[in-house]
């Protein structure tokens, strides 16, 4: 069994869409190797960061990504595996990246109770103490004021109000 600690550059931007690891990032492994009747069982962690835009405000983030992996490297024999030892080295970079990718989130964003953009500015919104309301279209602005009425009196109450 042997354990390695590395640290080396992503070759290439790994993932699409609106957050990805960029090019030459560094990648920390923490990796673990372990002799087995099969081949090589190759187990560890890896570190890095990924930047991006949040979904909601389209602003500049970068967050933290941590993947575990584990895999068998096999032999070469009869059968077709999924990762083969080669000339006794294991490549790792398929199975980190593929790792990483799937981590990645499909919408990001900078914090969990993001407000977005407005949809009639396109700014981005800011934290207000009330709820805002959507303008009333004219049509409906008599029923408006049926809710803002109190009941009549001698009204029927509703099972709730009772």
């Amino acid at each position: 069994m042997r354990e390695h600690e590395l640290t080396i550059p992503t070759p290439e931007r790994w993932g699409e869409g609106i957050v990805a690891i960029e090019k030459d990032r560094p990648l920390r492994f923490d990796v673990r190797l372990e002799s087995v009747h099969e081949g090589i069982l190759v187990s560890g962690t890896v570190d890095t960061v990924a930047d991006g835009e949040c979904s909601r405000c389209l602003r500049a983030i970068s967050q933290p990504v941590e993947v575990e992996f584990q895999e068998l490297f096999e032999y070469p024999g009869d059968e077709t595996p999924d990762f083969v030892l080669q000339d006794d080295h294991v490549d790792l970079e398929t199975l980190v990246r593929d790792a990483i990718v799937l981590s990645l989130p499909f919408q990001p964003v900078c914090r969990p109770d993001c407000p977005g953009l407005d949809p009639a500015t396109g700014e981005q919104l800011t934290e207000s103490p009330g709820v805002a309301q959507d303008p009333i279209d004219p049509r409906w602005a008599a029923l408006q004021k049926l809710t803002e009425t109190e009941s009549a009196p001698g009204a029927v109450q509703s099972r709730e109000e009772s």
